[in-house]
């Protein structure tokens, strides 16, 4: 497999991220990083990002989350952040990501008792650690994401996405967070979001990610979904949803996991006024605020 590895000086000098990289080696001979911060607290929360982001997005909760006495581990998905990019659109599949994050969490750091916040692709990722690990995990939130089997209608924002990002030369990857955020993001963020990127041949995994969401009956992850699926409809992990007002994707989701899994029942579900598809640039405080009861505090 061949791949690129963003070069350190990119990351120099990030606006309000200046947290210590941790690396391991995973599958195919590939270098994945992430964040570790306040590793000696008790208290655990595993944060994982999405579509076209990286372990940025979370500057400015994990500061908040450490205060309050957690461990924060936020991984950068392969292709993404500091992570090594395969160069080959076909080298990405999901079942590769979930693999690759399953190699760091479980096999490398051992993880247990984890709290879980996922976003975007970190739930289409996350959600099926979940259910083919459950006893690795304790409590979960979700924040504008899904898990699809391929049997549903996914919506004309996505379907709209989905095309965007097939056949946009160049990729701006620091624009399209601006246009999945509320709040206007400065200059220095959108060159913190651009800077795993020195250029297009790095970007594959950012291109091809949309299409690897299973939107037929017969797509490659459908079965492993679906099984994911069965296992979720009986799990009684407290599972909380944390969606935003604002984003056009994932709209109405939160109420399928409200209804779905018995753990979301009687929970203090939320709705984040002034939100967009990254609630984590807008909502940061709320999101924290919500966590920090549900999780369980000091």
């Amino acid at each position: 497999m061949h791949f690129l590895r963003t070069p350190d000086d990119r990351f120099k000098n990030l606006s309000d991220y200046n947290f210590a990289p941790n690396y391991v080696d995973v599958s195919h001979g590939l270098r994945m990083h992430y964040l570790d911060v306040n590793p000696g607290a008790d208290q655990l929360i595993v944060c994982l990002h999405g579509e076209p982001s990286w372990s940025y997005l979370y500057r400015k909760m994990i500061p908040l989350l450490v205060a309050e006495g957690y461990r924060v581990i936020a991984p950068d998905l392969i292709g993404f952040g500091k992570s090594d990019k395969p160069v080959a659109e076909s080298d990405y599949t999901y079942q590769r990501h979930v693999d690759w994050v399953r190699e760091l969490l479980f096999d490398h750091l051992n993880l247990r008792n984890i709290n879980l916040f996922i976003q975007d692709w970190g739930g289409l990722i996350g959600l099926r650690l979940l259910a083919e690990h459950t006893d690795r995990f304790k409590r979960i939130a979700a924040a504008n994401t899904f898990m699809p089997t391929g049997d549903q209608n996914l919506g004309q924002g996505f379907e709209q996405w989905k095309a965007m990002t097939a056949t946009m030369d160049p990729f701006p990857v620091g624009s399209l967070l601006q246009v999945g955020t509320v709040s206007q993001l400065s200059i220095q963020e959108m060159a913190a979001y651009d800077a795993p990127f020195p250029d297009e041949t790095y970007k594959a995994g950012v291109r091809v990610f949309p299409s690897l969401v299973p939107s037929r009956p017969n797509d490659p992850a459908t079965p492993a979904n679906r099984a994911a699926w069965a296992k979720l409809r009986e799990l009684q992990l407290p599972f909380l949803t944390l969606f935003s007002d604002s984003d056009p994707i994932t709209i109405g989701v939160e109420k399928y996991f409200q209804k779905s899994i018995p753990g979301a029942r009687g929970q203090p579900h939320l709705i984040l006024k002034g939100g967009g598809h990254f609630l984590q640039e807008d909502c940061a405080r709320e999101i924290v605020a919500a966590l920090i009861p549900f999780f369980g505090g000091r």
